[in-house]
């Protein structure tokens, strides 16, 4: 279920609601092209051989993957209506607490943790975890910030 917002103004509202996505497979077709865009070829996450007898028993996804999931892995989370557009604002904190193992399931679970009106919008806190599916503990948590820009 997503959360729904009728006008960038209103975010305050919203302040401590939670939203949760769908699973997500990460593949090692995915976790190939990263490497190649990135430029990051760790056998970790290439070498099926070694790393099948490696510390995590099979190649793992890159931890900036899984970050870079972020607005695949959120899309449809957070609805603002009046918004012009949403902008990328920052990060203020961010963990990767256990890897990706290839062919694993992960999902987003946001919570609205602060909205506050800026000259150019509403900036708006989101704390977002990525659950690993079978795992109590999540592989990853990120503090976001993104601008919200009403509608002229």
């Amino acid at each position: 279920m997503s959360i729904v917002v009728d006008s960038p103004a209103a975010l305050a509202d919203a302040v401590g609601s939670t939203a949760t996505g769908d699973w997500f497979a990460v593949d090692q077709q995915r976790i190939q092209a990263f490497a190649d865009a990135t430029e990051d070829w760790q056998w970790i996450h290439l070498d099926a051989d070694r790393a099948s007898s490696g510390p995590f028993g099979a190649t793992i996804a890159h931890g900036y993957l899984t970050l870079s999931l972020l607005p695949r892995l959120t899309a449809g989370l957070l609805s603002v209506d009046g918004t012009a557009m949403v902008v990328n604002y920052g990060l203020d904190k961010v963990r990767f607490l256990q890897p990706v193992v290839v062919d694993s399931r992960v999902r987003a679970v946001t919570e609205v943790a602060s909205a506050e009106p800026s000259p150019q919008g509403y900036r708006v806190s989101l704390r977002t975890t990525i659950e690993l599916e079978g795992s109590e503990r999540p592989a990853l948590v990120a503090d976001t910030v993104a601008l919200f820009v009403p509608e002229a």
